[in-house]
């Protein structure tokens, strides 16, 4: 599949067609690269111009404070983008985007289209409708992540998070995208800590799981503990 076709697919590029995007890159709005696994993309405290899309492979969102915490924020897949909000304003990186394997990326820049240089075609009009709405979607996904976070105890931020990657699913059985670790950054938590907490929700039939693969068994008999 060629990077058009996947390009085509992300809803940054939605209703804009393949001669509209070979048309931005002869713009030069658009460059390719390859990055390999663990590679940083963008650094905290950089300035960014570009907005980053997964042509191939994935990204991590992480946060790491000064004593070397680090949080996932956001897992970043094929045809989805990231640094839309810093590169559109003026204002450092809070973030990390490192690649969690090797990766394909293409990166868009959108100075010249939120100029109005663009506006003259409907491509123009288009790409800033979707940066909007894509800007929207992201503060979406932000909220999810706080819900999940906000809970005081182990077990009610992991009941939120798996019933949010049910609904996302639309089945009580469904696969999470991270492993161990990740989950545990990403809910902000001891990695051994969330895994005592699991082995016992497993031990009380509420869940079962393998690997990044999880079942809610009985949803309506689990209700989490009070906060």
């Amino acid at each position: 599949m060629n990077y058009i076709d996947i390009l085509s697919r992300c809803s940054l590029f939605k209703g804009i067609s393949r001669d509209d995007i070979e048309d931005m890159k002869s713009e030069g709005l658009l460059r390719y690269n390859h990055v390999s696994k663990e590679a940083v993309i963008f650094m905290t405290g950089e300035y960014i111009n570009e907005i980053g899309i997964v042509l191939h492979g994935e990204v991590n969102i992480e946060n790491i404070d000064l004593w070397g915490n680090r949080r996932i924020l956001a897992n970043i897949k094929e045809g989805d983008f990231f640094g839309e909000t810093y590169a559109l304003v003026n204002e450092p990186l809070m973030i990390d985007v490192v690649a969690t394997c090797d990766s394909q990326i293409i990166y868009l820049s959108p100075g010249r289209i939120i100029s109005g240089e663009f506006n003259g075609v409907q491509w123009g009009i288009t790409m800033l409708t979707n940066m909007l709405t894509g800007a929207v979607e992201k503060n979406l996904t932000l909220s999810k992540k706080i819900f999940c976070t906000s809970p005081h105890s182990i077990r009610n931020r992991v009941f939120t998070f798996l019933s949010f990657q049910s609904v996302i699913s639309g089945s009580k059985t469904f696969q999470i995208p991270f492993d161990r670790r990740q989950m545990a950054d990403y809910l902000n938590l001891d990695r051994s800590a969330l895994s005592k907490e699991l082995s016992r929700m497993r031990e009380e039939g509420l869940i079962d799981f393998y690997k990044n693969s999880f079942r809610i068994i009985d949803v309506s008999d689990s209700q989490p503990e009070q906060p």
